[in-house]
């Protein structure tokens, strides 16, 4: 008998469908992920806790007209699936392949872009007012995860939302909160009658009567008390409920049949509605069942054990952690802050050893920033480690509340340059751009591991902001030591060549080592420099290197605009500098997702593009 995932193309396809047919396309959707994710690696346990929930919006709603708009957007595989991908999967986050998030570019079904968190309920409650100042007709969806509802921006949102009472569905996807069966039951009775359009027919025929003379008024206003009070002893949902936002839930996000009455009758309600659905993260998959966190984003794993195939080298996040617990014993005073990345950046033991000295504040990396401000205008020494591409949403805090105020807060900027696989919005290529435009902040980049405990020593007994910015991963080439002493606004002078000078930041040190063994082959001998210090720069190295006619290659795996290589030229236009000089780091364009390699190749910045690049230069 042919499996129903085969003859499932379109959104079209899945309302025909039993929920009989439902359920067992569930077990086949969940059989193909673990199978394709384990080859090409991915999110899997969040897109196999989100198969029931998104086969029943799909079974409810008509997506050829109706818009869904998915937060983070990390467990759409199953919505890609249903949307004529599925043929692709074999290309998931490969260069020129499918992408692992939303992208309106990829697809109609894909209603908005997302990568980042938070973002769901603001682009849904845009797309319902633009729906409604057109006259159209058709229904918003947010789906957003309960993890998501740490961040501003999404209360930011349901405040919008519930005050202006705009018509649009949020579906709360909770795959964490532990509810008990009594509470969970005495919700769902009340649901049932909140849902049944007698129930609201009669309600507001009531309510009409009512409040035709001054006595009704007061027994509406004395009926609205009593159902609030009833509520806050029964519903865990009057956050919702006093923003505006009619609440239903909490409902069991596997139970399809259940789902579609709630979806059904959700329709039917004038005004924003949220429902609370409970799923299990990893569920169909015993290994991301148990570890989820493991199995959030993965490499690609051995089906039988579920262990990686990628050897576990040791990376720059691991060797910051080790660094942390060290220095934390020695000082007291040194506090660490995530949000809600204790495991990817590293600081998973710390917390477990410190866990008085440990904040996992959650997705608000705005607060985060603040929060660090705080502590250190106290006294203490936060270090606050984030990936570079999410630090992008503290811009603001790092400058008024941080760098203004000249603080001793210590960013610690894991996935710093490119990801790769996770595509444009994880790529970390903004971050020298945007951090060495603030005054007092000090930007370091280590050549490699070894380095990074050195910088983190160091940056912690300075007296203002520092921002370490280090790679995902671990090194490309080991024919390197570390610097023996850090000094203010060094650089550090690899190798003495003639000629040619190229002066390299962080991870792109390697790539120049590796090219000048090729350039030696051809008789050139370039001189290899680190820049220690991304700002500030080091003016009397560049001195010496325009006094003796160098020319002069700078690389770093930032964009162009705004980055090193902007802040060198602009110093060597000061001192009148004569010879040729070429800045090589990414265009003006967003990077796609794929292998590191080939996206370092792709923008010249690989080994034999900067062999070929001094090669041009010198003629």
């Amino acid at each position: 008998m042919s499996k129903l995932l085969e003859d499932i193309n379109y959104p079209r396809d899945v309302q025909t469908l039993t929920n009989k047919e439902l359920y067992k396309l569930s077990d086949e959707i969940r059989e193909f992920l673990i199978d394709k994710v384990s080859k090409t690696g991915g999110h899997l346990s969040s897109n196999l806790g989100v198969v029931e929930l998104t086969l029943s919006l799909y079974k409810t709603f008509n997506f050829e007209k109706d818009k869904i708009v998915w937060d983070v957007g990390h467990q759409t595989y199953v919505h890609k699936i249903l949307t004529g991908r599925k043929d692709k999967f074999d290309t998931l986050r490969k260069y020129n392949g499918l992408c692992g998030f939303p992208k309106i570019s990829e697809s109609k079904y894909d209603t908005f872009g997302v990568g980042h968190s938070s973002t769901s309920i603001s682009a849904a409650l845009g797309i319902a007012r633009a729906r409604d100042i057109k006259h159209e007709d058709y229904n918003v969806i947010a789906v957003i995860g309960d993890g998501a509802l740490t961040g501003g921006m999404a209360l930011e949102a349901l405040n919008d939302v519930g005050f202006n009472k705009t018509n649009m569905i949020i579906v709360l996807n909770d795959n964490q909160m532990s509810i008990s069966k009594n509470v969970g039951g005495l919700s769902n009775h009340l649901n049932k009658l909140r849902l049944d359009h007698s129930y609201n027919k009669l309600k507001e025929d009531i309510n009409s009567t009512l409040s035709n003379s001054n006595a009704g008024k007061t027994v509406v206003q004395y009926l609205h008390r009593v159902k609030d009070s009833l509520k806050h002893l029964l519903v865990p949902s009057m956050l919702f409920e006093s923003m505006g936002i009619k609440y239903i839930g909490p409902i069991d996000g596997h139970n399809i049949e259940l789902m579609n009455e709630v979806f059904s009758k959700a329709q039917e309600i004038n005004g924003p509605v949220i429902i609370h659905t409970v799923t299990h993260k990893g569920k169909g998959y015993e290994f991301a069942e148990k570890n989820p966190n493991k199995f959030h984003g993965v490499s690609p794993f051995d089906l039988e054990s579920g262990e990686s195939y990628i050897s576990s080298k040791k990376t720059y996040s691991k060797v910051f952690g080790d660094t942390m617990l060290e220095l934390a014993e020695k000082n007291s005073d040194i506090v660490a802050i995530t949000a809600a990345m204790p495991d990817g950046t590293g600081l998973k033991e710390f917390a477990q050893k410190y866990s008085n000295r440990f904040f996992d504040v959650g997705i608000a990396e705005e607060h985060a920033t603040t929060l660090a401000a705080g502590m250190a205008s106290a006294g203490l020494r936060p270090v606050f480690a984030v990936y570079s591409t999410f630090l992008q949403r503290a811009f603001d805090q790092v400058i008024h509340d941080v760098c203004i105020q000249n603080l001793p807060v210590v960013f610690a900027i894991d996935r710093a340059g490119i990801v790769g696989d996770d595509g444009e919005t994880h790529q970390g290529v903004f971050d020298l751009s945007y951090l060495c435009a603030v005054p007092n902040m000090v930007v370091l980049a280590p050549k490699h591991l070894e380095e990074l405990p050195i910088m983190l020593k160091w940056a912690l007994k300075q007296n203002g902001p520092v921002a370490i910015r280090y790679p995902r991963g671990s090194d490309c080439c080991e024919e390197l030591t570390a610097v023996k002493e850090i000094k203010y606004g060094k650089w550090e002078k690899i190798i003495n060549g003639e000629k040619v000078a190229i002066i390299a930041v962080g991870k792109m040190v390697q790539h120049a080592m590796i090219a000048r063994k090729e350039l030696i082959k051809k008789g050139i001998n370039p001189t290899i420099i680190g820049a220690t210090f991304v700002k500030p720069i080091d003016t009397e190295m560049l001195k010496e290197l325009v006094d003796e006619g160098y020319s002069i290659v700078t690389i770093e795996d930032n964009v162009i605009n705004g980055g090193f290589g902007s802040y060198v030229l602009m110093e060597l236009n000061r001192l009148n500098f004569k010879s040729k000089f070429k800045c090589l780091g990414f265009d003006d364009n967003f990077v796609p997702h794929g292998d590191v390699n080939l996206l370092y190749k792709d923008a010249g910045l690989d080994a034999e593009a900067i062999e070929k690049c001094v090669i041009n230069i010198l003629g």
